[in-house]
């Protein structure tokens, strides 16, 4: 069994945690954070922590264990990066949003939406994982869900209309996707005054749950799920 340590990369902070220590460090994180960066930032807050291995969130889709393109929100270099190697411990990769969802994930069919600066999504089947791209898909007037369910829409709708349309935005999903249940997560799921039909709260510190989860064997054998794509 593994000891892993989940770095949870978001637009303004890295968040970490290793199992069993309820103690979560942080720092700054931004759009000129580059990778190295990132892995010293890591070494500098970990070195009285034991781990054997890594997993990482990041806001970017995930090919063969290497993002499929730069995160739009931090600095350059994350698609070459060589993570195994500047760590020095195996490291696995996954979309924030699919490790937030690992985490949250019960029995079942799932599927996970969160609600942050942008529209994050996965959809998990018996424990393989699926990420999906849902967020720039036209929904209203030539706009995206993102840009109704985003936090945008959220300051420039106010929180009563944008409710309105995360629930219409949920009936959507879950009559096109069949899932037994729907786990909305992210920073704005403290906004919905309540759940919509099908759905519960989720939490972000459910994201360290997924990078854990992500080495023990029923979840190591759906890895490849999200990640054995050709680039």
């Amino acid at each position: 069994m593994k000891n892993p340590l989940a770095i949870d990369i978001g637009g303004s902070r890295v968040k970490l945690r290793i199992p069993g220590v309820p103690e979560k460090r942080h720092f700054e994180s931004g759009p000129t954070l580059t990778p190295g960066q990132m892995v010293e930032g890591v070494k500098r807050l970990t070195g009285d922590w034991d781990f054997d291995s890594v997993s990482i969130g990041l806001p970017a889709p995930i090919r063969n264990n290497h993002p499929a393109r730069q995160p739009a929100n931090l600095g350059p270099g994350w698609v070459e990066f060589d993570y195994d190697d500047d760590f020095g411990l195996p490291v696995k990769l996954i979309n924030d949003a699919a490790m937030q969802a690992v985490g949250s994930y019960r029995e079942g069919r799932m599927l996970f939406l969160g609600l942050g600066t942008g529209l994050g999504s996965c959809l998990i089947v018996n424990h393989s994982i699926m990420p999906l791209e849902l967020a720039h898909l036209p929904y209203r007037k030539g706009k995206s869900f993102e840009n109704y369910l985003g936090d945008r829409s959220l300051k420039h709708l106010g929180k009563k209309r944008w409710r309105r349309h995360v629930a219409d935005v949920c009936a959507i999903f879950y009559a096109a996707l069949l899932p037994d249940e729907i786990v909305i997560g992210g920073g704005n799921v403290a906004n919905l005054a309540e759940m919509p039909e099908h759905c519960r709260a989720g939490d972000n510190s459910h994201a360290f749950e997924g990078g854990f989860r992500l080495w023990q064997p029923e979840w190591a054998a759906a890895v490849p799920v999200y990640d054995d794509r050709p680039t």
